[in-house]
């Protein structure tokens, strides 16, 4: 008994633990329902702002035990501050801003997609709750990019930029 509680404990801060470790940058290119994506190149990321429309997903199951994995290998969780996008190097920090009411979100971009005409990236329950679009589904957003990559690789966007 004592074994498996300890077990349980261990596994559920285990999944609570923030998105990220991935030490690197990864701009591979890749196809999708036979559309071929090239990401951008770290220097055209940290340069990089656009506005579009954007939507939320939740591949995560009860505590993110089931099953969600980001196209790094990261758990997803509905909690977490993350997002999609089809071309931007991955992992990157990027300022998600409801062009509706000027909330904002700084959100982990770690998966790619989505893969719906029009939309330029998918947010996570919490990202899009915190900006005020999860009851509707969808939103006009501007995407600025701050930081591209973890670790030893991470390189930020110089200040003055806008």
């Amino acid at each position: 008994m004592k074994f498996t509680l300890l077990s349980l404990c261990l596994l559920m801060l285990a999944s609570c633990a923030r998105p990220g470790g991935y030490e690197g940058v990864m701009t591979r290119s890749y196809t999708v329902r036979g559309q071929h994506y090239q990401p951008m190149s770290v220097d055209e990321a940290l340069h990089h702002q656009e506005t579009g429309q954007a939507s939320w997903f939740n591949e995560s199951k009860f505590f993110g035990l089931v099953r969600g994995n980001t196209s790094l290998g990261e758990k997803v969780m509905p909690w977490h501050l993350i997002a999609a996008h089809k071309t931007l190097p991955l992992p990157c920090l990027v300022k998600v801003t409801n062009l509706s009411n000027g909330k904002s979100a700084k959100v982990r971009v770690n998966d790619r997609g989505p893969f719906i005409a029009g939309r330029i990236i998918d947010l996570s329950p919490r990202a899009a709750a915190k900006i005020d679009m999860k009851h509707k589904g969808l939103a006009q957003v501007r995407v600025e990019v701050m930081s591209v990559g973890d670790g030893s690789y991470k390189r930020k966007r110089r200040r003055g930029f806008w």
